[in-house]
């Protein structure tokens, strides 16, 4: 499996277990330094690799007028204090190919969301900043489908790449997540493998205008990930999660994040330790 090296201490397919966490989305200056800062304590307690993530902009929201973040400007500009202030690498997603070289002079990770997994000229403005580029397998793909995305970006000579599984679509208003998918992609491209733990317990559509989730079941979806071997963790966390301005139903409370960690860490030791 190929090393992903974002810095000295973080690395995606090697021994470390790098953890991709932050609020869903930019909700205000404020309140993203108080999230990078409280995230990063507890990372930082216990030793994990901690790259922080929150969109500036959210365009695929459930109904038009859902919060969306603070716009390109504004947004980049609270992720840059970020990145200065407490010396944390960055990720963030794109939803347009002109987008890809301003993101990429703030963002060490570019992201590419499920819903826009296949977009070809998405991909290649991605590939071409030479940034590591993080793809969100879509809920409507099988992992086996997920080699041609890896090839529209390797054909711009990026061989950067991260893979993100968050569950598959089960009728109309259901995710699931099949573990295989994990060792499928990796054993198919040859790429690091992340597990979304917060966006695969979504429950798209069956709360009106917003997206609902099982919140409860995160815990034991990580575990089973980890289990099965997957590279790194992404997780969306919020201080107030039932005020999130974007996917309440599914951000893990701050509150109950280190305790969490601790049985991940636990977790990832063994699996390390037995090979």
């Amino acid at each position: 499996m190929k090393l992903i090296n974002l810095t000295e201490n973080i690395s995606f397919g090697g021994k470390t277990f790098p953890l991709i966490l932050g609020p869903c989305v930019i909700e205000s200056r404020n309140h993203t330094i108080r999230m990078a800062e409280a995230i990063k304590k507890i990372t930082d307690k216990l030793a994990l690799p901690f790259i922080f993530k929150s969109s500036f902009d959210k365009a695929n929201r459930t109904s038009v007028s859902s919060f969306r973040g603070l716009g390109t400007d504004e947004g980049l500009q609270v992720l840059a204090d970020v990145k200065s202030e407490f010396g944390i690498q960055i990720i963030t997603d794109i939803h347009l190919p002109e987008q890809a070289t301003t993101i990429a002079e703030v963002a060490d990770i570019i992201q590419i969301p499920a819903f826009l997994c296949r977009q070809t000229d998405l991909l290649i403005a991605a590939g071409n900043t030479g940034k590591p580029v993080n793809v969100k397998k879509g809920q409507f793909l099988s992992p086996w489908k997920v080699k041609n995305i890896v090839e529209k970006i390797e054909s711009t000579g990026n061989k950067q790449i991260l893979i993100t599984e968050r569950g598959n679509t089960f009728g109309f208003d259901n995710l699931i997540v099949d573990m295989r998918s994990i060792p499928i992609m990796q054993n198919d491209t040859n790429y690091p493998v992340i597990f979304d733990g917060t966006h695969s317990a979504q429950v798209p559509g069956n709360s009106g205008n917003s997206t609902g989730g099982l919140r409860k079941y995160i815990p034991a979806m990580v575990k089973a990930a980890i289990a099965a071997g997957c590279n790194g963790l992404f997780m969306e966390v919020h201080d107030d999660v039932e005020n999130a301005k974007s996917d309440s139903a599914t951000q893990w409370p701050l509150d109950q994040l280190e305790n969490l960690l601790i049985q991940v860490k636990h977790l990832c030791d063994a699996v390390v330790e037995n090979g």
